[in-house]
C-alpha cells in the first residue's frame, strides 16, 4: 500500500461537490483522513472563494491509474479543461504519492504547490504534522510554521457524513471514514 496525500478544491456548488467527492474516495479506498476545510480567495485565476482541504489515502493502485481515476472524477463533476478557469467544481491534485519524486504519467511530485500555498500547506500541516516533504525534508508543520506568504485563508465549519470538521482534532482525528 501507497499512502497518498490529496489536496481538493471547489469554488462553484462547494460544500456539496466536496462532500460528494470525499463520499466517491471512501467508497474507492475505503479508510480516508481529512483536514479542516479552509476557504481562500482564488489564487491563479477569477472567480469565487475556493474551499480546499487535504486528504490522506491509502492504496494499491498505480500512480498513472489513481490519476485517471480522479481526473475521471474531477470530469463527472462538470470540470472545465479548457483555458482559464473561473468556476471550477472539483480540482483534486496529487500531492504526494509515496516518496516518490520526479515527474510520473503527467504528474510532478511532490506538487510544487505545496511550498507555494497556503491553501495546500495549511491543510497538510494540520493533517499530517509528522510528515516530511519528499524533497525538503522537513515536515509540514516545519513547513507551515516557516511559511511567508500574504494569501488569505481561514478554516470554517464544515460537516461531511454527520461529523463537523471544525478543528484540527476533529479534522485529523475524528473525520475518519470507511
Amino acid at each position: 500500500m501507497t499512502s497518498v496525500l490529496l489536496g481538493l478544491g471547489s469554488n462553484q456548488n462547494r460544500h456539496a461537490n466536496l462532500s460528494d467527492a470525499l463520499d466517491a474516495l471512501v467508497e474507492a479506498f475505503g479508510s480516508i483522513r481529512v483536514s479542516r476545510v479552509f476557504e481562500s480567495e482564488a489564487v491563479g485565476c477569477t472567480g469565487d472563494n475556493y474551499f480546499n482541504l487535504a486528504v490522506a489515502i491509502d492504496t494499491d493502485w498505480p500512480l498513472a491509474e489513481l490519476s485517471t481515476w480522479l481526473k475521471c472524477l474531477e470530469d463527472s463533476f462538470g470540470r472545465i479543461r479548457r483555458g482559464k478557469p473561473v468556476e471550477q467544481p472539483l480540482d483534486i491534485d496529487i500531492l504526494t504519492y509515496g516518496e516518490q519524486v520526479g515527474h510520473f504519467d503527467k504528474v510532478q511530485l511532490p506538487r510544487a504547490e505545496i511550498l507555494r500555498n497556503a491553501f495546500v500547506l495549511w491543510p497538510l500541516a494540520e493533517l499530517v504534522p509528522e510528515v516530511a516533504h519528499p524533497v525538503e525534508k522537513q515536515t509540514f508543520a516545519e513547513l507551515w510554521h516557516s511559511y511567508d506568504s500574504a494569501q488569505k485563508l481561514w478554516p470554517i465549519h464544515f460537516e461531511w457524513q454527520g461529523r463537523t470538521i471544525s478543528s484540527p482534532d476533529n479534522a485529523s482525528r475524528g473525520a475518519v471514514a470507511g
